[in-house]
């Protein structure tokens, strides 16, 4: 939000008009609901909405509440509250229960936390329609509780594999047969039950095999399935149309050849399904094809996985994707989108991004760049508009396939196997920094750009860890022991200590908005603990085990300091003994002895301020001094 207007308005020669190429701007990943959105109060969303509808976003999910209408089904059909207590998962790990990847895992839901979602979600709808937004409502995709088997001992359920690293006690999740009527019953009745509760634009999004291989390979099979589904929002709402994200076909192209993919899109009429290629900036799942076999889609950049904080774009990518498939042979895409996992970084990429939505061809990116550092800013400056220009053609211009997750040592779990690539030169990053500081004393003022000069000297410590991680595997290779006590002091007391406190002094950077959001959800002391241990283990472990482990990793004041630095501190101390004794270093034994540092963080009771304290400008500066190249 930056709103340094000129006084007086400029004023108009005459009436300004833009007509958007496409029928939709989408907005939201379900993952984000998790990633994000799950602690938000309504203050959170109302801002939310209003930047969706100041961006031109018109189609969105409106998620929230699903929950109790889901427990609302259950309850009529005949399950007993252990039985739906085993199946939904905690807040923070809704997101792959939707999608029928994981069940149980942190739960169980708390009766108040249906009540309060609920609320939000009368509020997100009404305020989404009032500004003429096109909700999309969740419907049946063919998952169901264990207890349903009870209730209904002949039903055709079968038991899907399991989902990622997790097994069967927290996945394997029980999939109906298409032709099973009780998919039409349960389908149908969820479905009338949302629309009475909460209204319906008529588009609804379903996904029965997210990271998930169908039972089996058979074309008839799954247009049996997508008509199952189809036929049971139809059942509800006679104008349904069905929005399915379009991810499982990239992620396991193996299984989905075109045969599979004609026949699960063809399961339903063609126009009354809309894909999301949800990756359509790096793996465009159009092009091979033919455009969907008929079925409208949405060109969609997805960007960021895990919510994870690092500066990364795409925008050769996004500046020309669009427009080729709108020119694709037989294109049926219908509008563009926005897909993030999680959202809170790299605001430039989206602010292009929505922008392009609107756009008939691709726009001249460096000046682009430079007047978006004006509006951002609220100011005209030669330096800050230069190192935006730097971060354009470096961080944010990945070529080729990139996926971006943060694989920063940083954020990992230390080993001697690191990867330490960037696609970019990271002279660029350093000198983007020595810009903005030189800005400060203009600039200092504007609370977008404390934030991006956190965002940036952030990026440049994260690569100086990577060069001390390279100096430390060194000496522990040539058996130099000064030199590893070296660099492995200077990483361990000084950099990533003072990498806390950068981001402590800023409140989108702290480890305590994140977990105090979550408590005050809560309504006992006993859901507050359980919230907190939900935001923790989502940011760490990702699973009882490290099942997903630094999946959502994020840079944040506490979580560096108390997290990162100390499996930093027992990678290093393991190092020097092993050098000392003379016996190797097994990475086995390092991870079990690293797992107890982690969980110990999760458990650790501590709690961390949600206000920030330190001077911004005046760390990064110290840090300047201290590290630049």
């Amino acid at each position: 939000a930056q709103l340094r207007l000129p006084d007086p308005l400029p004023r108009l020669r005459a009436e300004i008009r833009a007509a958007a190429p496409g029928r939709y701007r989408y907005y939201q990943n379900v993952c984000a609901q998790s990633y994000s959105f799950v602690w938000w109060d309504w203050a959170r969303w109302e801002r939310e909405i209003d930047w969706m509808a100041l961006s031109g976003i018109n189609l969105a999910p409106a998620f929230a509440g699903q929950e109790a209408i889901w427990q609302r089904v259950y309850r009529n059909l005949g399950l007993n509250q252990t039985e739906i207590d085993k199946y939904f998962t905690g807040p923070a790990f809704l997101a792959w229960n939707r999608m029928g990847n994981l069940r149980r895992w942190a739960g169980p839901l708390p009766p108040a936390w249906h009540l309060k979602q609920l609320y939000l979600q009368y509020r997100i709808v009404e305020r989404m329609r009032s500004l003429g937004m096109t909700t999309v409502l969740p419907a049946f995709a063919g998952h169901v509780p264990h207890g349903i088997l009870r209730v209904f001992p002949r039903v055709n359920a079968t038991r899907l594999g399991h989902w990622s690293h997790f097994d069967c006690a927290y996945s394997c999740i029980y999939l109906l047969d298409p032709e099973d009527p009780m998919f039409q019953v349960i389908g149908t009745l969820f479905l009338k039950e949302l629309i009475k509760e909460f209204g319906t634009d008529h588009i609804y999004s379903a996904d029965t095999f997210n990271e998930m291989t169908p039972l089996s390979s058979d074309p008839a099979y799954l247009s049996r399935v997508s008509n199952a589904v189809f036929r049971s929002m139809m059942g509800a709402d006679p104008k349904a149309l069905w929005l399915m994200q379009g991810w499982l076909f990239q992620h396991q192209p193996d299984f989905w050849q075109p045969a599979q993919v004609r026949a699960l899109l063809h399961g339903v009429p063609l126009g009354r399904m809309i894909v999301l290629d949800l990756f359509a900036e790096s793996k465009p799942v159009y092009q091979w094809t033919e455009s969907f076999y008929g079925q409208p889609f949405i060109w969609c950049m997805l960007h960021n996985f895990g919510g994870n904080h690092g500066l990364f774009g795409t925008v050769e990518a996004i500046n020309h994707g669009p427009f080729a498939a709108r020119r694709f042979p037989n294109s049926t895409m219908v509008g563009t989108g926005l897909v993030p996992e999680g959202i809170e970084q790299n605001d430039m990429v989206y602010e292009l991004m929505n922008e392009l939505g609107w756009r008939q061809e691709p726009l001249d990116l460096p000046s682009w760049v430079t007047r978006y550092a004006e509006r951002r800013y609220g100011a005209l400056n030669a330096a800050a508009g230069s190192a935006w220009r730097l971060l354009l053609r470096s961080v944010y211009n990945c070529t080729g396939v990139c996926v971006n997750h943060n694989r920063s040592p940083l954020v990992r779990r230390p080993s001697l196997r690191m990867d330490t690539e960037l696609w970019y030169n990271a002279s660029d990053v350093y000198e983007a920094w020595r810009l903005l500081l030189s800005a400060g004393a203009e600039l200092g003022s504007s609370p977008t750009f404390l934030y991006d000069l956190v965002d940036v000297t952030r990026q440049a410590a994260q690569q100086l860890v990577s060069d001390y991680y390279l100096s430390i595997r060194q000496a522990f290779q040539s058996h130099a022991l000064p030199e590893l006590l070296t660099a492995g002091g200077v990483l361990v007391y000084d950099l990533l200590p003072e990498l806390d406190r950068l981001l402590s002094s800023h409140s989108l950077f702290l480890l305590g908005r994140w977990l105090e959001n979550a408590r005050a959800m809560a309504t006992s002391d006993r859901e507050a603990e359980q919230y907190e241990l939900n935001a923790r283990n989502q940011v760490t472990l990702w699973g009882p085990s490290g099942n997903i482990l630094d999946y959502a990793n994020k840079q944040l004041g506490g979580l560096v300091l108390d997290y990162y630095s100390v499996r930093w501190s027992l990678f290093v101390s393991v190092l020097v003994e092993s050098l000392n004794s003379g016996r190797p270093f097994h990475q086995d034994q390092f991870n079990q002895a690293v797992f107890q540092v982690e969980r110990g963080f999760i458990y650790n009771k501590k709690r961390y301020s949600a206000v920030p304290a330190g001077d911004t400008m005046e760390i990064s500066r110290k840090l300047f001094l201290k590290y630049y190249p």
